[in-house]
């Protein structure tokens, strides 16, 4: 077969299980490192007409990541696409195993398996202490934070972390600053992506606050990584927020 994805985690899972299946993938696929592929433009503005004459038997896409309108406009040039519906772990595990068998023809690949293992054992450790009461930011200038409904609040929320904007009614609303540092989180969530947030740019905007400073890939990305996503963001959690 040959494929185009244009989702940097679908992108990882296709090359992880299949090398060689990928002819094209947006210029934000950046694992693995060494991926030599057509790139066919980003996620929200992928070249349609180069897709086209790549000639792939299917693209993989996703609700949230691409634009309904590409993809339409790749269906009208013949072309199959098989969209995916991430917004819980267990529907990542799922999504992932039809893209790979269903729509890739391919067999089940075992870092998938070792991933819902990872996630099991990461889960089943026991009693835990109470939800830490957070506030997740992914954006500033406007300040952005995970809201209802997204695939990082489940994957935190598993880890111990009660986003307090788990309730709100957008996915990712904007929030004036002052109501952040004033709505009763006891810990703040800076993933470094989308919004590349670091020890020096975020926490200082939450003075008293603990913050964790966490992988945005290990957080927010669907694939090989969620092997030791539940390893790498538990530590994560933990180290960052002692250490603030």
């Amino acid at each position: 077969m040959r494929v185009v994805s244009l989702v940097p985690s679908l992108t990882e899972a296709i090359t992880a299980t299949a090398p060689g299946l990928l002819v094209g993938a947006t210029a934000w696929c950046t694992h693995p490192a060494d991926l030599d592929v057509e790139r066919i433009g980003g996620t929200k503005n992928p070249d349609v007409p180069r897709i086209v004459t790549l000639a792939p038997d299917l693209v993989v896409a996703n609700e949230e990541e691409n634009r309904e309108a590409d993809l339409e406009a790749l269906r009208e040039a013949g072309i199959a696409v098989l969209l995916t519906r991430i917004r819980t772990l267990d529907e990542a595990f799922r999504e992932l195993d039809r893209m790979l068998t269903d729509g890739c023809g391919l067999a089940r690949p075992r870092w998938l398996d070792e991933a819902e293992a990872a996630w099991a054992v990461a889960t089943g450790l026991g009693p835990t202490p109470p939800p830490v009461p957070s506030v997740v930011p992914i954006w500033r200038r406007p300040w952005m934070v995970l809201g209802r409904d997204t695939f990082a609040g489940d994957v935190l929320a598993r880890l111990g972390v009660r986003n307090i904007y788990a309730d709100h009614a957008e996915r990712y609303p904007k929030i004036p600053l002052p109501e952040l540092v004033a709505g009763g989180a006891e810990l703040v969530v800076l993933p470094d992506e989308p919004y590349a947030f670091s020890a020096s740019d975020g926490p200082e905007a939450f003075p008293g606050l603990p913050a964790a400073l966490v992988s945005g890939r290990h957080l927010t990305w669907y694939g090989p990584s969620l092997v030791t996503a539940p390893a790498v963001l538990r530590r994560q959690l933990r180290l960052s927020a002692a250490e603030s």
